[in-house]
């Protein structure tokens, strides 16, 4: 498994990246309803095992239980593992030391000193400003209490931003975490892929199956009908399964071509972009063993631009 370097400069992680935003997760998840932390060690321990010791949290998901979860869960383990959690820019924080408060506050649910990644979870920042956020980042990197610093939902304005007040201060921007999938490549046409290029920041894509309709699982003519949120999505609609259809029908060939699920083939697909990494959330370790299927083995470029053709689509 060949890592992948975060930006210019930070740390080595696996391709592949562990998501946990429904560990301790009610609201959107149902966190305590078919799966608790018995589960979800069972998912790090699998992580680990196939090689995947890079995980993604926030202190909003579940309200710092994420954190706390992913923190216990480290402490019995026998290898390294690299976390990056984020920094939520709510009303009541408008200085630096918020920051640093927040970050702190952080780092004692993970149990850890330093954290690798520490990024920023969405650019409307209310009463503190880009130049006090970057400034006090770049602090912490200095410090040593932060690896390297990202960003999250930045459109490619905003990243520029960020990346010029960061190198003011010799520290380089890492990664911009956004939503990317073959069914949501909008960062292909609106800017925010090519100025990842030319600044030499990392994607790490979320959401990289669409919520699960890349996984084959749906089909306009299933009956079965998803859970949570996903009711009222009509991308799970019958005239929204019927539009992805064909998209479908093409991971499921280079599926069988290389025994491998539609999901594995959607996940390698961003892979295969460059400087990308997808995050894979789970919540099983059967969830970790199917996303590691998408390591070890690449689709062709004729098999990349075929997915490419049907997918365009969604490139808006």
């Amino acid at each position: 498994m060949e890592n992948i370097t975060l930006g210019q400069n930070g740390p080595s992680v696996t391709p592949l990246c562990i998501g946990t935003w429904a560990w301790g997760d009610k609201l959107f998840w149902n966190y305590g309803d078919g799966y608790g932390p018995e589960q979800l060690e069972a998912a790090f321990t699998a992580a680990l095992e196939a090689g995947i010791n890079f995980f993604d949290t926030a202190e909003i998901y579940g309200l710092g239980l994420s954190e706390e979860l992913l923190g216990q869960f480290m402490q019995k383990a026998q290898q390294p593992v690299q976390m990056a959690t984020k920094f939520g820019p709510l009303p009541w924080r408008f200085t630096g030391q918020s920051v640093s408060d927040a970050l702190t506050d952080s780092l004692k649910r993970l149990q850890v000193a330093r954290v690798e990644l520490y990024q920023v979870h969405w650019p409307f920042a209310f009463f503190l400003s880009q130049e006090t956020l970057m400034n006090t980042l770049a602090d912490e990197v200095k410090q040593g209490r932060i690896g390297s610093v990202g960003v999250s939902n930045y459109s490619a304005t905003q990243m520029r931003e960020a990346q010029q007040i960061l190198a003011a201060r010799g520290v380089p921007l890492a990664v911009n975490q956004v939503r990317y999938s073959l069914l949501t490549r909008q960062i292909e046409t609106n800017g925010i892929l090519a100025t990842a290029r030319e600044l030499g920041v990392t994607i790490l894509a979320y959401s990289p199956l669409a919520q699960g309709l890349l996984t084959g699982k749906y089909t306009p003519d299933r009956a079965e009908t998803p859970g949570g949120a996903r009711k009222i999505d009509p991308r799970f609609g019958k005239e929204g399964l019927q539009k992805i259809a064909p998209v479908i029908s093409l991971l499921n060939t280079l599926g069988e071509k290389y025994d491998r699920t539609p999901a594995q083939v959607a996940l390698n697909w961003l892979i295969s972009q460059g400087n990308v990494i997808p995050i894979a959330g789970v919540k099983t370790a059967q969830h970790v063993k199917q996303n590691a299927g998408a390591l070890g083995w690449r689709l062709n470029t004729d098999e990349i631009a075929q997915l490419e053709q049907v997918s365009r689509p969604w490139l808006n």
